[in-house]
């Protein structure tokens, strides 16, 4: 693939992700529950003073319908937004392969190297457009239903809107950087099989399975080396000023696990006797 033909590749790419009916489901569910989440508390109606603590947000969303943002980003990281980038990872190779257009494609010829890195670029983008939904779902129904106005911090003191915006904004691409490592995982477990629900699945297991792991007191020696140990830091930067050892953990994490599981990616793709 010539350096002319890698940006139409790119482009191409996001299209055909674009397209596929569950990916815009995937989106639509993502959308969702952050309008679910701000239903619920205007129909509860708890008391909010504004104060909470922890990456939830929830005791904050009635005093300003930004945190409805927050505690959907909150709640969906731990799921619904791994379960996105799995769809979108599993589908990359292993989707090109079930459907027969992944040996048409290196036929080209296609350079295998720049194929994976225009398949990692869309996972990242994807993961990009899955947090920023949530996000503005997010956004707009709680300032819809509660309200905006300037943003009371973790830390006690406010931001303006345009300044809590700038804070949203950052927080989803860490949260982005945070999930591309697990797509990084995912783009190699899909060069290791011809079935992209079975590489979804698994993709999903190793996310799930690291929030279990995260949650046992017993293996705290192990935490600081899970996938998803630093994914609620994105909450430190609702503080002023910033904490940022915890970003600056989960972000060289993020990195650590992309190197590695990109290289396995590389070796094992760039080397494979492709049939399908």
């Amino acid at each position: 693939m010539s350096a002319v033909d890698a940006p139409a590749f790119f482009l191409s790419e996001l299209r055909l992700a674009g397209r596929r009916r569950r990916n815009q489901a995937g989106l639509a569910v993502l959308a969702a529950v952050p309008i679910i989440i701000a239903v619920a508390m205007k129909v509860a109606a708890p008391t909010g003073d504004g104060t909470s603590e922890g990456p939830h947000f929830l005791g904050s969303i009635t005093s300003n319908g930004y945190f409805v943002a927050l505690a959907a980003l909150a709640v969906e990281i731990q799921l619904l937004l791994p379960i996105a980038v799995a769809t979108v990872a599993g589908d990359s190779v292993a989707g090109e392969a079930n459907q027969g257009t992944l040996r048409y494609l290196l036929t080209v010829p296609v350079d295998r190297t720049r194929l994976l890195a225009v398949k990692f670029a869309a996972i990242v983008v994807g993961a990009f457009v899955a947090t920023l939904t949530v996000a503005t779902a997010g956004l707009l129904a709680g300032w819809a239903l509660f309200g905006a106005g300037p943003v009371t911090l973790l830390s006690g003191s406010q931001a303006s809107v345009g300044g809590s915006l700038l804070r949203l904004l950052a927080m989803c691409a860490y949260i982005t950087v945070c999930l591309s490592a697990l797509g990084a995982i995912g783009l190699f477990v899909s060069t290791l099989t011809e079935q992209p629900m079975g590489a979804t699945i698994a993709i999903t297991i190793i996310a799930v399975t690291s929030w279990v792991l995260g949650a046992v007191p017993q293996l705290d020696w192990l935490h600081p080396y899970l996938l998803t140990n630093s994914w609620n830091a994105f909450g430190e930067l609702l503080r002023s000023p910033i904490a940022w050892e915890p970003l600056r953990d989960g972000l060289l994490s993020a990195a650590a696990y992309m190197l590695i599981f990109l290289s396995a990616a590389w070796a094992r793709f760039t080397t494979a006797d492709v049939t399908s």
